[in-house]
C-alpha cells in the first residue's frame, strides 16, 4: 500500500511535477517523520502529500477565478461570457505563485503536528491565502459566514474580490481586500509596503514558537536591514523564523535582479556572507516547499543545540530558502511581464481566444470535487492532533499580560532635568518589573546622546562580537543606521516591551512602516478584534528647535504632522514640555493596547515647567491652562512644544506688565482637542465641557505657538481659532540652516517678540505698547536680532 500510495503522489498533478531530487528528498524526511512518531507511517506522510497536490492545483484554479471570473462551475466545464467579471482585477502571478508555498505551510503543520505563524511580504498575493484558507474552512467568523457552505461561498468570494462594495458608513462591506488584512485569517501584516515583512519576521516569535516568512525577490532589491536578522537572532528570546523567498524573477514591468542565472548566484553568495544558509529549491512543487521548510527547522534546531553545548557562537547561520520559480507558473502567460496583473490577452468577458485560453489552462488546475474534499478532510488534522487552527496562531493572535506600571518620580518646579530622563529612568524600571516582556528598544544611533543612558546600560547594545560594557551577546537594544529596521524590531515584537527613540528629522525614514502597523491596528480594531499589543512610544528627540546647529536636513516636523493626521485612537502625537510632563504621561502609553505613541521631547535639560498634579492633569486631558491674569484686551495663548512653552511665557510676562489679560494653555496632545472624526476616535478626545472649560468663547484674540508648522497645527484644530483675523498660529515655516536655538526661533518668526507682533495685530494695537524701539526693529525685521534672545 505504501509503494502504491508513493507511486500515486510521483505522478504530480496537473502542473505540478515532483523531479527525482524532490522524491529522494521527500523519502528522507517522510521516514524520519515516522521515527519522530510525527506520523504513524510512510503511507500517512504520502496520502497528505497526494493532498497537497489536490489542495494546490485548486487553490491555484480557485485564484484565476477569483480574478477573472464571477462564478464557479465545480463539475469543472468551461466558463462563458457571462461568467466572467466585466472588469477583471488581481495580482494573478504572485498570488499563483505563493498558493504552493502557503499550501505546503499548511501541509508541515498537519504533518509535524504544529500550528506556526506565517506572515507574507508581498501582501498583494493575498488571493493565495484566501483561496487556501476558504478551502481548508481555516476562516475568522465573518469569513465563514461569507464564503462557507460550497459553492455559493465560493461565487460570493469572487465576486467580492475586487468588488468595490461599500457598507452605508462608507465601509468597505466584504470581509476581503486586495491585501493582507485583519479579515485575512491568521494575517500579521498587510504587506502592502514591499520591505518590511523581511524587517520584521525574525522579532515576531517567541521561544516555542515557529515562523515562516514568506518574501518577495522584489524586496530584497528594495530594502536594506533583511541581511542583518543573524545579527540580531537568539534561540534564547526568539522562536525559529523561517525565511523562504519566492524568487520569480519579475517586478511589473520588468525581471528582478534575481531573475537571471547571474543575479541570483550573486545573491545567494550575498546571503552566505551575511551569515545565511541558502537553499535553494524547486518552487514550483509543493513537495519541495514542505521538505524545505522541513529541513530549515532542523539545521536550526541543531546549530541552537551546538551553541547550548559551547560548540558554536552567535551569529548563527540562518536558513533561508529561495523558491525558484516562474511568475504566474501553472497558467496562461506564465513569466511575461503581464502575469504580474492580468495574464490573459483580453478580457474574457467579451473576447472569446481569452475565454478559450482561460478555459483551456484552467481545466488542468481543477480537481474533482469527490476527491478534493478527501483531500482537504486528510489535511484537516487540527482536531486530532490537539492543535488550534492557523488562524489562531500565537503570533497573529498576541495578548501580552497588563504590565506592572513603576511609580513615577518627579522633580521640583523650576528644576533644570533633560526630559529624555524621565524616559530613562521610566523604561529601566519598566523592564525591570515585567521580566516576562520581552525588551526592544531601536535606535538608530547615539542612544547615549539622546539621554537615554540608565536604557543602555541596564538592556545593552546586541551584537556578536562585545567591545565594552554597553554591549552584550543577548542586548535588547536593536542598534543600526536604518531607522525602518530599527523601527521594525519594535514593531514586530508584539509580546513584548518596546521604545524606540532617534532624531526627529530622522524618525520621517520610520513612517511608512509605522503607518501600516497603524491602519492595521485601526482595522483590527474596526472589525471587532483590536490589536492587543502593549502600546509603545516612538521618541522624536534631538529636535528641530535643539538641532540648530546642523543643517536644515535636520530640521524637520514632517514625523508628527503626518502622524497627527493618522486616527488618533491609534496614533498619538505627544509633546512633553518638561521632565514632569513627560514622566506622568507614560503610564497612558504602556497601560494601553494597539497605540503608537509619537513623543516629541527634548533632549537638552529644560526647567521643570509644571508642577506633578498640573502633569497629570495634562497627561489625562491633552491640555492644561499654566497661567492667567485678568487685564484689558485678553488673549488666548497656546504653547505647544517645550521651546515654544518658553517663549509664549516671555510673551505673557510683557502682556502682564502693560495690563494686558491673557489665558495661558499648554497643549501636550493635540489628538485630545480635536473634533472627532469618527465613533472611535471619539474615545481618545475630550469632551466637549471640557474644551470650553479650557477655551472659553469670551477670548476673541487667539494665539498659538506651535512646534510643528502652523498650518498643519490650525488645520487639526480649527475649531479653536473661530475668528480668522484675531487668530494667528506661528510656528516651523521651513527655515533654518547652522544656527543656534534662538537663530531657529527668530528665522520662522516663533519668537515671544513674534507672539507680541500677533497680539499688537489682531487688537489693533501699536507694536511700540509691548516692545522698545529696539526690539521693533529686531521683530520687523531691521534691526540686531540677538536683542529678542532671553537666554
Amino acid at each position: 500500500m505504501a509503494n502504491s500510495m508513493i507511486s500515486r503522489w510521483q505522478q504530480g498533478y496537473g502542473p505540478i511535477q515532483h523531479s527525482q531530487e524532490t522524491q529522494m528528498a521527500i523519502a528522507q524526511m517522510a521516514q524520519q517523520l515516522v521515527d519522530e512518531a510525527k506520523q504513524p507511517n510512510t503511507e500517512a506522510v504520502y496520502e497528505k502529500l497526494i493532498a497537497l497536490d489536490h489542495l494546490t492545483a485548486a487553490g491555484m484554479w480557485l485564484v484565476v477565478h477569483m480574478t477573472y471570473a464571477n462564478r464557479v462551475r465545480l463539475d469543472g466545464s468551461a466558463l462563458e461570457a457571462d461568467d466572467f467579471k466585466v472588469q477583471p482585477e488581481g495580482h494573478t502571478g504572485g498570488a499563483l505563485n505563493m498558493v504552493p508555498a502557503y499550501a505546503a505551510y499548511m501541509t508541515l503543520n498537519a504533518l509535524t503536528g504544529e500550528t506556526r505563524a506565517w506572515l507574507m511580504g508581498q501582501g498583494h498575493s493575498v488571493a493565495a491565502i484566501e483561496s487556501i484558507n476558504v478551502l481548508l474552512n481555516n476562516l475568522h467568523p465573518e469569513q465563514e459566514q461569507a464564503y462557507g457552505g460550497g459553492e455559493a461561498g465560493l461565487n460570493r468570494l469572487l465576486q467580492d474580490f475586487y468588488g468595490y462594495g461599500l457598507a452605508a458608513d462608507g465601509s468597505a462591506s466584504a470581509p476581503l481586500g486586495s491585501h493582507v488584512n485583519p479579515h485575512t485569517a491568521g494575517g500579521i501584516i498587510e504587506g502592502g509596503y514591499l520591505g518590511f515583512a523581511e524587517l520584521q519576521y525574525a522579532h515576531m516569535p517567541l521561544p516555542g514558537e515557529k515562523l515562516v516568512a514568506f518574501l518577495s525577490d522584489g524586496a530584497a532589491e528594495e530594502q536594506r536591514g533583511s541581511d542583518w536578522i543573524p545579527r540580531w537572532w537568539r534561540a534564547e528570546d526568539s522562536g525559529a523564523a523561517l525565511p523562504i523567498m519566492i524568487a520569480n524573477g519579475r517586478r511589473i514591468e520588468q525581471r528582478t535582479q534575481m531573475g537571471t542565472l547571474e543575479g541570483l548566484s550573486d545573491f545567494i553568495d550575498h546571503l552566505k556572507g551575511c551569515g545565511f544558509d541558502p537553499i535553494a529549491f524547486d518552487g514550483r512543487d509543493p513537495a519541495m516547499f514542505v521538505y524545505t521548510l522541513w529541513d530549515m527547522e532542523q539545521r536550526l534546531k541543531q546549530r541552537v543545540q551546538l551553541v547550548e553545548a559551547g560548540h558554536l557562537q552567535y551569529p548563527l547561520s540562518i536558513p533561508y530558502g529561495i523558491a525558484h520559480t516562474t511568475k504566474g507558473f501553472g497558467f496562461y502567460g506564465a513569466d511575461e511581464n503581464a502575469a504580474h496583473n492580468l495574464p490573459l490577452p483580453a478580457n474574457p468577458h467579451v473576447d472569446e481566444t481569452a475565454r478559450q485560453l482561460f478555459n483551456k489552462y484552467a481545466k488542468p488546475l481543477w480537481v474533482n470535487p469527490t476527491d478534493l474534499a478527501r483531500s482537504l478532510t486528510i489535511l484537516q488534522t487540527h482536531q486530532a492532533q490537539q492543535r488550534v487552527l492557523e488562524r489562531d496562531n500565537p503570533v497573529a493572535n498576541r495578548h501580552p499580560v497588563e504590565p506592572v506600571l513603576p511609580e513615577l518620580h518627579f522633580v521640583d518646579k523650576g528644576t533644570m532635568s533633560s526630559p529624555m530622563a524621565a524616559l530613562d529612568r521610566y523604561f529601566v524600571e519598566l523592564v525591570e518589573k515585567n521580566p516576562q516582556l520581552r525588551p526592544r528598544v531601536g535606535n538608530p544611533d547615539e542612544l547615549a546622546s539622546n539621554r537615554l543612558l540608565s536604557v543602555l546600560k541596564t538592556l545593552k547594545h546586541r551584537v556578536s562580537d562585545p567591545e565594552g560594557d554597553n554591549e552584550s551577546i543577548h542586548g535588547a537594544v536593536i542598534t543600526a543606521l536604518n531607522e525602518e529596521a530599527v523601527v521594525s524590531a519594535c514593531i514586530g515584537n508584539q509580546s513584548g516591551l518596546n521604545l524606540v527613540a532617534s532624531y526627529e528629522a530622522f524618525c520621517v525614514k520610520m513612517l511608512g512602516a509605522l503607518r501600516q502597523r497603524i491602519i492595521f491596528a485601526r482595522q483590527q480594531k474596526e472589525i471587532g478584534r483590536p490589536a492587543q499589543w502593549i502600546s509603545w512610544p516612538v521618541v522624536a528627540t534631538s529636535h528641530t528647535w535643539e538641532n540648530g546647529k546642523n543643517q536644515q536636513s535636520h530640521q524637520d516636523t514632517t514625523f508628527a504632522e503626518a502622524l497627527l493626521g493618522e486616527m488618533s485612537d491609534v496614533s498619538r502625537v505627544i509633546f512633553p514640555a518638561d521632565y514632569n510632563s513627560f514622566m506622568a504621561v507614560l503610564p497612558s502609553i504602556y497601560a494601553s493596547r494597539g497605540q503608537i505613541a509619537c513623543v516629541v521631547a527634548p533632549k537638552r535639560e529644560r526647567a521643570a515647567y509644571l508642577t506633578p498634579e498640573q502633569a497629570r492633569l495634562l497627561a489625562r486631558d491633552g491640555a492644561v491652562v499654566l497661567d492667567e491674569y485678568h487685564g484689558q484686551e485678553p488673549v488666548l495663548l497656546f504653547a505647544n512644544g517645550s521651546y515654544q512653552l518658553e517663549q509664549i511665557q516671555v510673551a505673557a510676562q510683557r502682556l502682564k506688565d502693560q495690563g494686558h489679560g491673557y489665558r495661558l494653555v499648554y497643549i501636550q496632545e493635540p489628538g485630545k482637542l480635536r473634533h472627532a472624526r469618527d465613533v472611535y476616535e471619539l474615545e481618545q478626545v475630550i469632551i466637549p465641557e471640557k474644551l470650553a472649560e479650557l477655551c472659553p468663547d469670551y477670548f476673541v484674540h487667539r494665539i498659538a505657538l506651535t512646534h510643528m508648522r502652523p498650518e498643519v497645527f490650525r488645520g487639526h484644530l480649527w475649531h479653536l481659532f473661530p475668528h480668522v483675523f484675531t487668530s494667528s498660529v506661528l510656528g516651523y515655516i521651513n527655515r533654518g540652516g547652522t544656527l543656534d536655538e534662538f537663530g531657529m526661533q527668530f528665522a520662522n518668526n516663533a519668537t515671544w517678540a513674534h507672539v507680541l507682533k500677533a497680539y499688537a495685530h489682531s487688537t489693533k494695537t501699536k507694536l511700540q505698547d509691548y516692545l522698545t524701539s529696539t526690539e521693533v526693529d529686531a521683530v520687523l525685521g531691521v534691526g540686531d536680532p540677538l536683542v529678542l534672545k532671553t537666554y
